[in-house]
């Protein structure tokens, strides 16, 4: 057995190990890495070059944006932004079946493309919205799975940290095109659960009466416009180029704070707490950013993903079968494994085969968050699972069976922007993002 083979083992065998053992992810790939990376090299070569890969891997600009977006969306949470949203998405599902439950659906859609975070919209929206159906009658379990299945839009639409962690993996991929891209993809993930929601709403006559006149529509718009005017100053200022992506979210978080402290929601005594927990966010993120920079030179050196590649092409040489074969273990992956160690352990893996078969670098970032945020709303891990229960004060095992049909759509959708390009590539090529 060869050096390569010998240290592939190593690092595969010890983070399962550590893993199993319970030991946090991130511990358990640096931990893992390191051995490996002795196995190859000497002693001090080893923990040298350890050591750079570290300092390497963190060594980027764009990191920056993320701390930054946590921030915003920490103060976004807690600023009276998300029943501004609530108020102005009532104005297009009202005339829905289950509009209570539509309102949802849209407002977790304009919360996540603000906030950038799938957990912050199920706790924000969701815990507004699930007191108010239970009173109009709504079936907690309803209520509470229409929550958690539309929750994950806000990784796809923009601005989303999952897209920046893999823009930094992938390389030379624009987090500008990553972002467009994940537009369609996004809407069309709300979409299949607001069809969904608007079915079993019929079924079980959770019919909408509410009515709103113009004049009652115009202070409602009013009051979200500056919460959906970040929308549009973030992302119009990354495509007009007037700053990147790591200034914009320096911008969002002044912004938002700017905002909620105009509406009175958020006072300057629980700024030192949102600073604390964004900090503690973002360390987890950048450490694990930092052992993976080790991991994936291990994985590089001894040619892991050209072994992965090499035993997908002998089990055929389709390219439908092997995305789909790819989407299966993405998905499984997802189940157990927070998305942001998932990008960064995977894209070198995979992202060379998509490749190889044709697939742009950003259409494969789309399909790779896509999948792991769908790992975010199922158990054994689903962050977004356990928020959503929790503020809908509902045990996990009751909700599991009404989230089934929103398990279907979404993967239908997943299918979709697997195979048909165009989903994901149409507004960046629209937008000379793409060459």
């Amino acid at each position: 057995m060869d050096l390569a083979t010998t240290a592939a083992l190593v690092m595969l065998i010890g983070t399962v190990f550590f893993l199993v053992i319970g030991t946090p992810i991130s511990i358990s790939v640096g931990i893992s890495s390191v051995a490996a990376m002795l196995v190859i090299l000497p002693f001090n070569g080893g923990m040298v070059t350890s050591a750079q890969r570290i300092f390497v891997g963190l060594d980027s600009f764009a990191l920056l944006a993320i701390p930054f977006f946590i921030l915003a969306g920490n103060i976004m949470n807690s600023g009276g932004i998300a029943i501004r949203l609530i108020n102005f998405a009532k104005l297009f599902s009202r005339f829905l079946p289950g509009s209570l439950a539509q309102t949802n659906i849209i407002s977790n859609m304009l919360f996540g493309s603000i906030s950038g975070s799938g957990v912050a919209s199920a706790a924000a929206v969701g815990g507004i919205m699930s007191p108010i159906e239970k009173k109009e009658g709504y079936d907690p379990r309803y209520s509470a799975a229409v929550n958690i299945a539309s929750a994950p839009t806000g990784m796809l639409i923009p601005p989303s940290n999952t897209i920046i962690v893999y823009a930094t993996v992938a390389g030379s991929v624009s987090v500008s095109a990553l972002f467009m891209a994940g537009y369609l993809p996004g809407i069309l993930w709300g979409v299949a659960v607001m069809i969904i929601a608007a079915l079993m709403a019929k079924k079980r006559g959770y019919i909408s009466h509410e009515k709103m006149s113009f004049t009652q529509s115009i202070p409602v718009i009013f009051a979200a416009l500056p919460s959906l005017s970040l929308v549009f100053i973030v992302i119009g200022g990354i495509l007009a180029g007037i700053f990147t992506a790591t200034e914009a979210s320096a911008i969002a978080v002044v912004y938002s704070l700017i905002l909620s402290i105009c509406y009175r929601t958020l006072s300057f005594k629980a700024l030192p707490q949102i600073f604390l927990q964004t900090a503690k966010m973002s360390a987890i993120v950048i450490f694990m950013l930092a052992t993976s920079s080790v991991m994936s030179w291990v994985m590089a050196f001894t040619q892991i993903p050209n072994m992965i590649a090499s035993g997908l092409l002998s089990i055929t040489d389709n390219p439908i079968l092997i995305l789909l074969i790819i989407n299966l273990i993405l998905l499984v992956i997802g189940t157990f494994m927070d998305p942001t160690p998932a990008v960064l352990i995977f894209t070198p893996i995979f992202l060379p085969i998509c490749t190889s078969l044709g697939m742009s670098p950003i259409q494969f970032g789309i399909l790779l968050v896509f999948n792991l945020s769908l790992g975010t709303i199922t158990p054994p891990v689903g962050p977004i699972l356990f928020t959503g229960c929790k503020v809908g004060n509902i045990e996990i095992e009751q909700v599991i069976k009404t989230l089934l049909p929103f398990f279907v759509a979404i993967f239908i959708t997943l299918m979709l922007v697997t195979y048909i390009p165009a989903i994901s590539m149409s507004i960046p090529e629209l937008m000379g993002l793409v060459k």
